[in-house]
């Protein structure tokens, strides 16, 4: 039955990736002004050298059999070749992905010891006075976009770790402010209190380890969250690293860049999901 379970996990897991994929090709594909190169507009160029232009895109016109031949080159190791970029894919990610993967690294870490660091004296010791700037203050970050908090960065010379930690930490906080809240609320709690257990016990054993489930399923959360927050934040602060690529690839409507950097995108967040499911599965009462 485990092994039944895995199989038809793994297989959802690949029919959403593959999905993704075709769906981030359709929607290129199909974006005003596909198609069109810029090259074009220049009038020293022959007739026969626009239309060369234009041929190089033709096996990009049947969105189909375009994505059939790509998963055949993939099979094989072969990510493409970046049209506007003209580098392999694959040199272009070796470059690139270590800064965004230290960015969302760094950033979910501040984001997840701000968060949960500002719920959990909350929670701990209930104060109007703390409720109320820690939900302003959440609040503030939580209404302003990736990019704004990106320019208030690139102004004072932050990295853009910070800024995906000041949009990640509001979700984080509120999910797990009232998380815990909802826990402290619990008749065994208040019993446990009657007991005369200490706070820590109460906290890590009573609060802390029955929520393990539902912090998981946040942390899996959250790295979506960082890694659609580090494309705008990379553009904006000039970082080298696949928000940057993908921006570019976006511009210039480079069709097997954007493909590869959607199925990377799919298949980080799609582990990430899992790998959460997994260990909140395991964390779960019912489990034990």
């Amino acid at each position: 039955m485990a092994i039944q379970r895995g199989l038809r996990l793994l297989f959802r897991l690949a029919l959403t990736v593959l999905l993704a994929g075709l769906l981030g090709a359709s929607l290129v594909r199909y974006a005003p002004g596909f198609g069109v190169d810029e090259q074009e507009l220049d009038s020293r160029l022959s007739s026969a050298s626009v239309q060369a232009l234009r041929d190089a895109h033709a096996d990009e016109r049947n969105i189909l059999s375009f994505y059939f031949h790509y998963l055949v080159r993939l099979a094989q190791g072969d990510l493409g070749r970046s049209r506007s970029l003209g580098q392999p894919v694959r040199e272009l990610f070796r470059e690139r992905f270590p800064y965004t993967l230290r960015s969302v690294g760094f950033g979910l870490l501040g984001g997840w010891i701000f968060g949960f660091g500002l719920a959990l004296p909350g929670a701990l010791r209930r104060n109007w006075a703390y409720d109320v700037i820690s939900t302003l203050l959440s609040g503030l970050f939580l209404c302003m976009p990736a990019a704004v908090v990106a320019l208030l960065f690139l102004y004072f010379g932050g990295a853009p770790a910070w800024a995906i930690s000041l949009v990640t930490f509001p979700r984080i906080f509120r999910f797990s402010r009232n998380l815990i809240l909802e826990t402290y609320s619990q008749p065994h709690i208040v019993s446990a209190k009657a007991r005369g257990l200490g706070w820590a016990r109460i906290l890590f054993w009573h609060v802390l380890k029955p929520a393990a489930p539902q912090l998981c399923a946040l942390a899996g959360v959250s790295v979506s969250l960082a890694v659609g927050a580090s494309i705008p934040i990379e553009v904006v602060c000039d970082s080298p690293g696949l928000g940057q690529l993908a921006w570019q690839a976006a511009l210039g409507r480079d069709l097997p860049l954007l493909v590869n950097i959607t199925l990377l995108i799919a298949v980080v967040t799609l582990f990430a999901n899992s790998i959460s499911e997994f260990f909140g599965r395991t964390l779960s009462p019912r489990s034990a």
